[in-house]
């Protein structure tokens, strides 16, 4: 679990988290891009995305989206996939709660995996260092939209 507060009103947080134009300047680990392909953010809708290596090197993912409250929480499923959207599971899902208080945004982020040995192979894969570095590039982001 991650609990992460912002300086910044929950609508701006919110709309980092849900709005691709937004979400693709912070969430790679730099020097990595984020590069939306399609995203539909409504309950059974999805984001087709790739993390970009600086060499160009694309890594696909696919976020399914299967519970949205408007900017209070959503969850989804995130799993590796190809150029051609097959998915590489099982993904891991993510609980995303949202609240405000006194101009202080909060996230709490709950991945869960079906098995230790897939938590084990994300952290392998330098999951941990990796979402740090997403969320540092977040905390800049939202100062942009200030």
């Amino acid at each position: 679990m991650s609990i992460d507060s912002f300086n910044a009103t929950l609508s701006q947080v919110w709309d980092a988290f849900t709005k691709h134009e937004i979400l693709d300047q912070w969430w790679a680990p730099k020097p990595w891009a984020s590069k939306t392909k399609y995203m539909n953010f409504e309950e059974g809708g999805q984001r087709f995305y790739a993390m970009v290596s600086p060499e160009g090197h694309e890594r696909w993912a696919v976020q399914k989206y299967s519970a949205i409250t408007s900017q209070k929480g959503f969850n989804m499923l995130n799993a590796f996939a190809d150029k051609d959207e097959n998915l590489d599971v099982p993904g891991s899902n993510w609980d995303f709660n949202f609240s405000e208080e006194n101009g202080i945004a909060k996230v709490i982020i709950t991945i869960k995996n079906d098995s230790p040995e897939r938590f084990e192979k994300m952290l392998e894969m330098g999951f941990k260092e990796g979402f740090t570095m997403k969320l540092n590039n977040l905390d800049s982001v939202i100062a942009t939209l200030k």
